[in-house]
Order: C-alpha cells, then structure tokens, then sequence
C-alpha cells in the first residue's frame, strides 16, 4: 500500500491541476453555475474512483457532454437539469446490472469520432464568442455567422487573454525540457492569463462564485415527455464516452484491464450522487486519465485523492478561482474544441473508406443538434455495412451453347438486385450451370435464386447448382436450411 501511496500521491496531484481549470471551463461552456463543474469533478474523482471499474480511468466533467448539457439547460432550466443528471446515472447503473456495457462498443468508431469532432467544433465556435469579450448564441451555425460582428465590438482585453491562452497551450506541447513538460499546459495557461489580469487590472468578466456553497434545490420537469428523452441521451452518449475512454485507458497501461460493466456502474453512481449535489454529468475523460498514466499512477486512489484535492481547493481557495478571467477559460475550451477534432482518426478512417460517416456525422451535429447527427451517423454506417454485404461477385458468360454463373461471397438480400440483374441476361429456354461458391445465402436470396431457377425450368432451360464451398442452397431447398456461417472446425 506504502508503495501504491508513493506513486498515486503525486499523479493525483497532476491530475488535479489538469481538472480544474478544465471542469471551470466546461461549466462555463454548459450554461451552469462555475461551481457545478468542481461539484463534478469531486464526484467524479471520489465516488466514480472508488467504485471504478478501470481504476486508472479518471471520470469529471467532460467536454463531450457540453453542447447537450448546454441545451438542455436553455430548455429545462439548471434545477431540473441536476434531476436529469441523477436520472441519467440511474439509467447507467440499470445498464451496468443486466451487463449490457460491451454493447456500446458495436457503434461505428466514424460516428463516435465524427459526433466528439462536431461538439469540438461547436464548442469552439461558441466560446470564440467569449474570447473576444461576449456571449455565445444558441446554436452553431449562428456562431459563426455572428463572429464578424462581435469583432466589431470586442473588448481588446478580452481577447488578448483569450488569444494568449490558446498560445500557450499550443507552445506548451512543443517544449522538450521533462522539467516543464511535467507541469499541466493548460494550468500555466490559466495562471499566466489570471495573474497578467490581476497586474494590469485588465476590466474584463471573471469567474463568479456564490457566497456560500448550497445545496441546488432540484426541480421536476413540466413536460414529461422531453424530460425522458433527455434522460437517455446523457446516460447513453456518458455511457458510451466512458466506455470508450476505459478502452483507450487500457491501452496506455499494462496494469489491470478493466471491468466495462462495473465502470457503467460507477459512472452511473457518480451521475447520481454529482446530480443530486448539484453537479455537472460526468464521464471518463482520456485527457485526465492519460495524464494519471504518465505521471505514475498505478490504483484508483490517485483519481480519490484527485478528488479530494478538488474539494479542499474549492472550499478554502474559493477566493482564487474567482481572479480568474472568462476569456481564458474560454481560450482554453476553443482549444479543447478544436483538438477534438482528430485529423489522426480522419486519415485512419479514409484508409477504412468510412470518411463520409465521419464527415455527415459532423454536418448532422454542427448544423442540427446532436441526435440529428449521431442518428445519421447511424444511418449511414447501416448503409455503409448493407453496401459491404452486398458486394457480392456475380459473372455470367456463354460458352460453346451453354451459359455459366459464378456467385462468389455472402449472398444476402442486399445482393438481390445484383443477382436478378446478372440472371436477367440469360435467354429464356438455355442450359445453365451456376457454380456457388459463396459462405453465407439468407432466406431472401435463396428465394430469389431458387424462384429463378424454377421459373427458367418452366420455359426449358435447364439448370446445375454446383455449391463448390458449402453446401447451403442444397439444405435450403430440402427445408432444412442452415441457421448461420461455419466456422473452422464444425
């Protein structure tokens, strides 16, 4: 245990100084009160740790969430928003019980990183707004849209400290001294920004704290309806977040590989206790936890102690947090934005061709919102998978009076329209040998072949079926047909 201590006391500390600054921003970017992003952030690091099921996984406020939370605020108001936030990590722990959490992975990596490449994009876009010395709008495309008329009205102060902060964080990753490497970037962004503020007494906004920490007092929703839906896309979109962020997390570490069920679980507690105090939805973020890697962390008492860092800091050095200008956490979170759009992922999802998921996922979040999105997303990574399936190889030819049909792959419905094609060009009353080479023939195409064949009977010709792989036209045919693929061995 002394030997756990050694290396999880000092990667909680790093890890406090990367998640501070961060859950200050993302709170701001969210619409809700400052102090719910540290409420968060303790839940986050003190419950989620302890109950973790990747320990070296640290969970707080998570930018991913912001563009969801930040609207659902507009509609439901901050106290009801904390219910959903509850609501949501009830749904979570119901989803870790029946033990469902590997299933989050079957969604397509193209709209997972298309849909965290869209809110990056809409954060940034919201938050340029700040950095030059105003307040964001209500939707992405009338940020954009809006930028060239809050240049004409910016405050220059503002956005030198804006402009300053994103400077540092994009230096900050080219310095090579381990020594400075070691310290945080975006805690010298912070601490630069703040204390050139505090010296040249700059009239720019700051961070503002309640005089004494209350409970929120959480409120139910008017409209039902909206309140449930809402509910499953923060305990779907965390959910899934988290769990990608435990698979990422594993691959940094060679220590204990995580148990997905339990994370789910304890993401889901974490939402419920941060909720309930008044607290920002959490997730796993891989910001934090990679940094909890790099600095040694070894347990999950390095992302405890994180935690509880956070909490003495908010409760004693209040005082500190509120000399902080918004334009720097707003510098800060349009670099988060704009790094979460991920050109490593585009290129390798080019090689996959599934860039046009990616790229629509996008559009569907900046230009709509964010089920708009990730349900395209879906549509068309369905689409993209249907099209795979029914690539399918299907040749004809006519040799010396006789025609001949190779089928090769998996013969699915969505090779139907080929298959009816490429049989369509054999002449009425002609002998036919099919030769079927394929792994795989579904009910709907076995219809659609055999109906052929019996209706190309009717008129004289007469057909060969030879199944040089596997035998599953054969069995079909006798009403016995096979229930799935074979695999090597059976």
């Amino acid at each position: 245990m002394t030997n756990t201590l050694r290396r999880d006391l000092p990667a909680s500390l790093v890890v406090f100084l990367v998640a501070v600054p961060l859950s200050l921003g993302i709170a701001l970017a969210s619409g809700a009160p400052i102090v719910a992003g540290l409420i968060g952030a303790v839940a986050g690091g003190i419950v989620t740790g302890l109950l973790a099921g990747a320990p070296l996984q640290v969970s707080g406020p998570a930018a991913g969430l912001t563009v969801v939370v930040a609207g659902l605020v507009h509609q439901f108001g901050w106290q009801t928003m904390c219910v959903i936030t509850a609501c949501a990590g009830v749904v979570q722990l119901v989803l870790g019980w029946f033990k469902v959490a590997r299933g989050a992975l079957i969604i397509a990596p193209a709209v997972v990183h298309g849909m965290l490449a869209g809110i990056g994009i809409s954060i940034a876009l919201a938050q340029i707004h700040v950095v030059l010395g105003g307040g964001p709008k209500s939707a992405p495309l009338m940020n954009l849209i809006g930028i060239p008329q809050q240049l004409g009205v910016m405050n220059a102060s503002a956005a030198a400290l804006g402009f300053l902060t994103i400077g540092i964080l994009i230096g900050w990753k080219k310095i090579k001294l381990p020594a400075l490497k070691a310290i945080p970037g975006p805690l010298v962004a912070v601490v630069v920004g703040t204390v050139i503020a505090a010296v040249m007494q700059l009239d720019v906004k700051r961070v503002v704290l309640p005089e004494k920490f209350e409970l929120t007092k959480l409120a139910l929703p008017t409209d039902w309806g909206a309140f449930v839906i809402a509910v499953l896309t923060v305990a779907v979109i965390a959910s899934i977040e988290s769990l990608l962020c435990a698979v990422a997390t594993d691959k940094l570490h060679s220590g204990p590989r995580c148990n997905l069920d339990k994370e789910l679980s304890a993401q889901g507690t974490g939402n419920l206790v941060s909720g309930l105090m008044g607290g920002l939805p959490i997730t796993g973020v891989i910001v934090r936890s990679s940094a909890n890697i790099i600095a040694g962390g070894s347990s999950r008492w390095s992302a405890v102690f994180h935690g509880v860092w956070i909490l003495l800091f908010a409760v004693f050095l209040g005082s500190l947090i509120q000399q902080i200008p918004l334009a720097v956490l707003a510098g800060l979170l349009v670099h988060v934005g704009i790094n979460l759009v991920n050109l490593h992922h585009i290129r390798d999802l080019r090689t996959h061709s599934e860039h046009p998921i990616y790229f629509a996922t996008v559009l569907g979040v900046t230009c709509i919102n964010l089920l708009a999105g990730v349900g395209i997303g879906l549509a068309l990574s369905v689409f993209h998978a249907i099209r795979r399936l029914s690539n399918t190889q299907v040749t004809t030819e006519e040799r010396a009076g006789k025609w001949h049909v190779r089928i090769e792959g998996t013969l699915t419905f969505a090779s139907v329209p080929k298959l009816n094609a490429e049989l369509s060009r054999i002449p009425a009353g002609r002998p036919v040998d099919i030769d079927l080479a394929v792994d795989f023939i579904d009910h709907s195409a076995f219809e659609a072949l055999h109906g052929w064949r019996e209706n190309h009977e009717k008129t004289g010709g007469h057909v060969d079926i030879d199944e040089t792989h596997e035998e599953w036209y054969k069995p079909a045919k006798e009403g016995k047909p096979r229930s799935g693929k074979s695999f090597p061995g059976k």
